[in-house]
């Protein structure tokens, strides 16, 4: 999943995405509220295919009306039943000291990349997220 206010960052990253592999399925949203609702539709268990839960999650910090660490506020009061397993990656052009130690600090933060996205930052990512797991968890939407 990708989460970005920036569209043209958003089709940069879809496409790198789809370079390492194509064969992953990337959610996108240009908002942070926006994954929410979809994160709230999951939260209600709902059986739709296409609402798969993200294994996951490039997330930008500086987006209008919510910013990335609101979304980690937002996110924290759901209830979904595996969000543990959902890796969100604080993904930013922002280098500032205080945004990379507010992304370690937040729980639910797997790590803080500094774009531009690249394969071999992406490659990072799926070694530390899906480390010995079956390719078939690759499919699932980032």
């Amino acid at each position: 999943m990708l989460i970005d206010d920036n569209k043209i960052d958003l089709f940069v990253n879809q496409r790198i995405i789809e370079k390492y592999n194509p064969e992953i399925g990337i959610k996108t949203f240009n908002n942070a509220i926006s994954a929410i609702s979809f994160f709230k539709l999951l939260e209600l268990n709902i059986n739709i295919k296409p609402l798969t839960v993200p294994d996951v999650v490039l997330l930008d910090i500086n987006m209008p009306e919510m910013n990335g660490f609101n979304f980690f506020k937002e996110f924290n009061r759901l209830n979904l039943i595996d969000k543990s397993k959902i890796d969100i990656y604080m993904l930013s052009s922002s280098l500032c000291p205080d945004d990379i130690y507010r992304a370690r600090m937040e729980t639910h933060c797997s790590g803080y990349i500094t774009k531009p996205l690249t394969v071999p930052k992406l490659e990072n990512v799926f070694n530390k997220s899906v480390n010995n797991v079956e390719y078939e968890k690759f499919k699932k939407i980032i």
